[in-house]
């Protein structure tokens, strides 16, 4: 599904402020990623690197628990039940979990959590397992945005809030789940096209690794990839569309082929860093050196950020997975019956060759 219009538009400022002076406290989870590069150690610039929510405009859509039809509960005596989409060798999805469980933790919540494994039917299942062991509260990162139905209704049937994270499910706010938090996916992909036109100057062939289809994300990166490049550099042409299933294995696979094919290349746009650092190893393999094809990527893994500082990666989008705070300051706000938004836009930084070095730390 398309979505054009830009998510921050959504928000109501009232109900924004307080989620975003809770996220003061920031989440300090890094992640050990499936390279010795990352060695799980906690940077003291993590600190820094926390969600920061989008200075919203006014006019967006909330809801109350009132309006969904739930009860108030008291956070501290609820279970909340996480449903996680894929399996954690993904830096991304080490992240994202250790902050839930670290905010659970902190608050001492009672945590369920399942993990899909990268299959669908098998999170479905998860979901409406953590519902039979008596969750109250549901946060659920999808693997797909179609296909909850099954969830959605047996949710709804026990008067279960659901908070969807980093993807959307295609249904309807405040009446099949409660909240979406994720970063803005479109402008993701026009920052990424930004940088591509400056490490390219604009001009030649470029290619793009598709994340996982059947989800926002994928289609938004490349929607705002594209407008980006339409609108500022129609000499920068995309020559190449495929699958990574960000996955680095498939990056890698999938870039092997490119080189093949289109052995004049100028740049890679890759959706999601794993797919980007499998593109790294791909043109390794082929004998290429760094800076003989532009390389964007977008999520802040530390390996990717550290391609950035040895120069084979030529920036890298932030899409910050540390939504454990602010995951669960907004079923805090829901539970008491407070507004809070439908939809919760995050700010992400960007690392360039400008910046790499330095705030490295920061990544995941």
């Amino acid at each position: 599904m398309q979505r054009t219009t830009h998510r921050s538009r959504l928000l109501t400022r009232p109900a924004v402020i307080a989620l975003a002076a809770a996220m003061a406290v920031t989440a300090t989870s890094c992640a050990k990623s499936e390279d010795d590069a990352a060695g799980g150690k906690k940077s003291t610039a993590a600190a820094d690197a926390g969600q920061k929510v989008v200075t919203p405009e006014p006019g967006g859509k909330t809801c109350t628990i009132d309006a969904y039809g739930g009860k108030r509960i008291d956070l501290k005596d609820a279970t909340v039940g996480f449903s996680q989409s894929e399996k954690e060798a993904n830096p991304f999805r080490i992240a994202e979990t250790q902050s839930i469980e670290d905010e659970a933790a902190e608050r001492g919540v009672k945590l369920l959590t399942a993990n899909a494994q990268s299959q669908f039917s098998k999170q479905i299942s998860d979901v409406q397992d953590l519902l039979a062991k008596g969750a109250d509260l549901l946060v659920i990162a999808p693997l797909n945005s179609d296909g909850w139905d099954p969830v959605l209704q047996a949710a709804a049937a026990k008067k279960v809030p659901i908070v969807t994270i980093d993807r959307k499910i295609n249904a309807t706010a405040c009446k099949d789940y409660v909240s979406f938090i994720a970063s803005d996916f479109v402008e993701q992909g026009r920052r990424a096209a930004d940088r591509m036109i400056e490490a390219t100057g604009g001009k030649g062939e470029v290619a793009i690794l598709l994340g996982s289809a059947g989800n926002n994300v994928t289609t938004e990166r490349t929607q705002g990839f594209k407008e980006r490049v339409a609108e500022k550099a129609p000499g920068l042409k995309v020559v190449f569309e495929q699958t990574g299933d960000f996955t680095r294995e498939k990056g890698q696979q999938v870039t092997e082929q490119l080189i093949q094919s289109k052995p004049g290349i100028k740049g890679i746009y890759a959706e999601n860093d794993e797919m980007g650092l499998g593109a790294v190893a791909a043109l390794k393999g082929a004998g290429k050196k760094a800076g003989d094809i532009e390389i964007v990527t977008v999520d802040g893994t530390r390996n990717a950020v550290q391609g950035v500082v040895d120069g084979w990666i030529s920036g890298v989008i932030e899409s910050n997975p540390r939504f454990g705070p602010l995951a669960f300051q907004t079923l805090d706000a829901f539970t008491q019956g407070k507004e809070v938004p439908q939809d919760i836009v995050i700010q992400d930084s960007a690392y360039s060759p400008d910046n790499a070095e330095r705030d490295l730390g920061k990544a995941y």
